[in-house]
């Protein structure tokens, strides 16, 4: 039976096993959709992505990215971790890249530790009532602190929810309030404004993902949701952090920067580093027509 290289890797850590594991897949071009979906299942990580020859004339390489449930049009641990993985094995060399995705052909600068992602278009949608959020985090009225929730993004959009600090930690995702609601991920925060820094952690319980440790299109959307709700300058660029996976064993350092003008964000970048964790090959799944 023929089979697939592989390589596990942490991303938005400086040491493994911590941040967020990522298997990245090799040579798969010649498979369908429900293949690398059975792939997706069987590794059972957050996200596994597919490293795939370009389709798109100013791309370097097209990126398929899968949860254990579904394809992603764009997810930043896979972008970072599968450019960086894909440098190391002599795909491309180190510098500026460009990845399709379903999101469009995104600029990442790769590093010999890490890279930097450059989200999509900015996009925003106004505020509403804290309640839906609250019960699917398992929190209550009193925890909401700070403006109203709003749905950002830059190729994936979240719903962000800022929370009290001690309520972090008593966070607990309610799947059955999720599917009520209809609310498939939610980024819950505290943050502090001296250190331009958040605490986030990152519920996706519509996409087989209970807790995600890193998550990076939620820290680009977070950057859009700071400057829409006057906690970062809404001129020039800014810089923040975002710190995620600690409840879970599993620390995550993301850090980012967000460009505005007039109040309105109009772009986001993520970097962070990717540790090699472990390789192999895996069997090719049958395909079922």
């Amino acid at each position: 039976m023929s089979t697939l290289a592989y390589e596990i890797v942490d991303v938005f850590t400086d040491r493994p096993y911590a941040g967020n594991p990522l298997a990245v897949v090799f040579g798969a071009e010649g498979l369908a959709t429900e293949q690398m979906q059975a792939l997706a299942r069987e590794f059972n990580l957050s996200e596994t992505v597919f490293v795939l020859p370009a389709t798109q004339v100013n791309a370097t390489y097209r990126a398929r990215i899968f949860t254990p449930t579904e394809e992603l049009p764009f997810a930043g641990h896979p972008s970072v971790g599968a450019a960086v993985t894909a440098s190391r094995r002599g795909l491309f060399a180190a510098g500026q890249v460009s990845q399709e995705c379903g999101a469009g052909v995104l600029p990442i600068e790769v590093t010999g530790d890490g890279a930097t992602l450059t989200g999509g278009t900015p996009a925003l949608g106004p505020e509403f009532d804290p309640e839906p959020l609250l019960e699917v985090a398992g929190l209550v009225a009193d925890d909401h602190l700070g403006p109203a929730p709003r749905v950002a993004g830059c190729g994936l959009e979240f719903p962000f929810l800022p929370v009290r600090p001690d309520a972090l930690a008593r966070a607990e995702v309610n799947p059955v309030a999720a599917r009520r609601y209809g609310i498939e991920h939610v980024s819950v925060f505290s943050w502090n404004a001296a250190a331009q820094t958040a605490q986030a952690r990152v519920f996706v319980p519509g996409l087989g993902v209970p807790e995600d440790p890193a998550t990076g299109s939620a820290a680009l959307g977070l950057g859009v949701w700071l400057v829409a709700s006057g906690l970062l300058p809404g001129e020039g660029r800014s810089s923040y952090t975002v710190r995620q996976g600690i409840e879970m064993g599993r620390p995550s350092t993301l850090n980012c920067t967000v460009t505005a003008a007039g109040g309105v964000a109009l772009g986001a970048s993520v970097a962070g580093q990717v540790m090699p964790v472990a390789r192999g090959e895996i069997l090719v799944p049958p395909f079922v027509g």
